[in-house]
């Protein structure tokens, strides 16, 4: 194997890994989120037709609304947190390769299932904090429950929602960490 067949080797890997089907590593979860994926990527298509009518209706009728810019900003921050999730089920998150590509197969086994579970972790410390956020966004001093609103002419409360999205995201991808982790567990083992 020569230097050149190397490098052209880990560029193949970083330009597609993630693309194709599912790795089976990812279990029955990965690909519930692979096909919800599809609910996401309409929310984009969506906020976008949002936005043009709102362009139409100002500049041609003179008559903007006032939820188009807020709708589309939700919608946009729904599908980009969801993509957090989409890219660990596709195992297609960054990373850096610069040691994990010189390591043997057995050895990035057990890199995978010590990443996975670090991985995993740090997630479950994002999920406490987003748990912190999401209980002062819906739950006010006095114990009473009220989402919390934008202030706007329109005032919806889709901080509230966003939050409490940000932290069953967070804890999806604490198990979907966990599972991986136990995969790649089991394939080292087999």
């Amino acid at each position: 194997m020569t230097e050149d067949r190397s490098i052209e080797e880990i560029d193949l890997a970083a330009t597609s890994e993630g693309v194709g089907p599912i790795p089976p590593e990812a279990g029955a979860m990965g690909r519930i989120v692979d096909r919800v994926a599809y609910v996401f990527a309409a929310g984009i298509v969506f906020a976008a037709a949002v936005l043009l009518m709102e362009v139409f209706l100002r500049y041609i009728f003179n008559r903007p609304t006032i939820w188009a810019h807020e709708t589309t900003v939700f919608l946009c921050g729904l599908a980009f947190t969801f993509g957090g999730l989409y890219c660990t089920c596709r195992n297609s998150h960054i990373r850096v390769v610069l040691i994990y590509d010189a390591l043997s197969p057995g050895l990035r086994r057990i890199f995978d299932i010590i990443i996975s579970i670090i991985c995993a972790i740090a997630s479950a410390f994002f999920a406490y904090a987003a748990w912190h956020m999401v209980t002062r966004a819906v739950i006010t001093p006095s114990g009473q429950i009220r989402l919390e609103t934008t202030g706007s002419a329109w005032s919806p409360p889709t901080p509230a929602l966003i939050k409490i999205f940000i932290f069953v995201i967070m804890v999806l991808l604490v198990v979907q960490f966990l599972i991986f982790a136990v995969n790649y567990a089991r394939k080292a083992k087999g």
